[in-house]
C-alpha cells in the first residue's frame, strides 16, 4: 500500500515538472500530472534500457520518470498543436 502511495506521489512530482518544463501546466490538473509521471517512467524506462522497478526509488530512476515525461508531453504537443512549446 505504501508503495502504491509513493508511485503516485513521485508521479505527481514528475508530472508536474514536466508539465513545467514543457508549459502545459494550465492545462493540466493533478490526476493529468500523476498520470504523465507514471507514464513518463515507463517511457524513460524503455527508452533508456532501466528495469522500472515499483519498489526502487532513486535520483536515476527520477530523472528517468522525469524524461519520459518530457518526451511524452511534447509528443502530445506535437500531435494536437502541430509544435512543441
Amino acid at each position: 500500500m505504501l508503495s502504491l502511495i509513493l508511485w503516485l506521489l513521485f508521479g505527481a512530482l514528475i508530472g508536474w515538472l514536466a508539465s513545467l518544463v514543457m508549459n502545459t501546466d494550465a492545462q493540466q490538473g493533478a490526476l493529468l500530472n500523476i498520470v504523465v509521471g507514471i507514464i513518463g517512467a515507463f517511457i524513460g524506462g524503455f527508452l533508456l534500457n532501466q528495469d522500472v522497478a515499483p519498489n526502487v526509488f532513486s535520483i536515476g530512476s527520477l530523472l528517468t520518470a522525469f524524461l519520459g515525461a518530457v518526451i511524452l508531453l511534447g509528443i502530445y504537443n506535437l500531435a494536437t498543436r502541430g509544435r512543441v512549446r
